[in-house]
């Protein structure tokens, strides 16, 4: 009877990844993520306020606009986008209704006689409400 001597080789290990590597990459990724969000959200409400700033300017030409037509500002800045009775040389609309939400969605201030010219107009920023610092400082037309 003849042995024949058959060399066993050890196992190999496959070339996959551990349960503790996939947790590594994961937990990596999390904090990336994290750190991406909220870079890209404070340049979007930066870029919300720059957009608010110039919305207010480009309202407050159209009111000046109403004015030089009709020879006043609006009671109300609806009446830049529906002709009121009186106003017999209305040549509008001078607004579409989406503009005189502010970009974060809130309706501008508006006053009519205002303090500080003929009309004020108010970008009330982020928060929509009177003062505030930073996104959600206000701004005023005669700033």
């Amino acid at each position: 009877m003849t042995f024949s001597r058959t060399r066993f080789k050890p196992a190999r290990r496959q070339g996959g990844f551990t349960l503790l590597e996939m947790l590594a990459v994961i937990v990596l990724l999390g904090i990336v993520a994290t750190i991406v969000v909220r870079q890209v959200g404070g340049n979007v409400d930066k870029g919300k306020y720059g957009a608010g700033k110039a919305q207010l300017a480009s309202l407050g030409m159209k009111i000046e606009s109403y004015a030089l037509d009709v020879g006043s500002p609006p009671k109300t800045v609806q009446q830049l986008t529906e002709k009121p009775g009186n106003a017999s040389n209305w040549n509008g609309p001078y607004a579409k209704p989406s503009d005189l939400k502010d970009p974060f969605g809130h309706a501008f201030g508006y006053r009519f006689p205002g303090q500080h010219g003929s009309f004020d107009l108010i970008f009330y920023g982020q928060d929509g409400q009177p003062g505030g610092e930073g996104y959600s400082a206000d701004l005023g037309n005669w700033e």
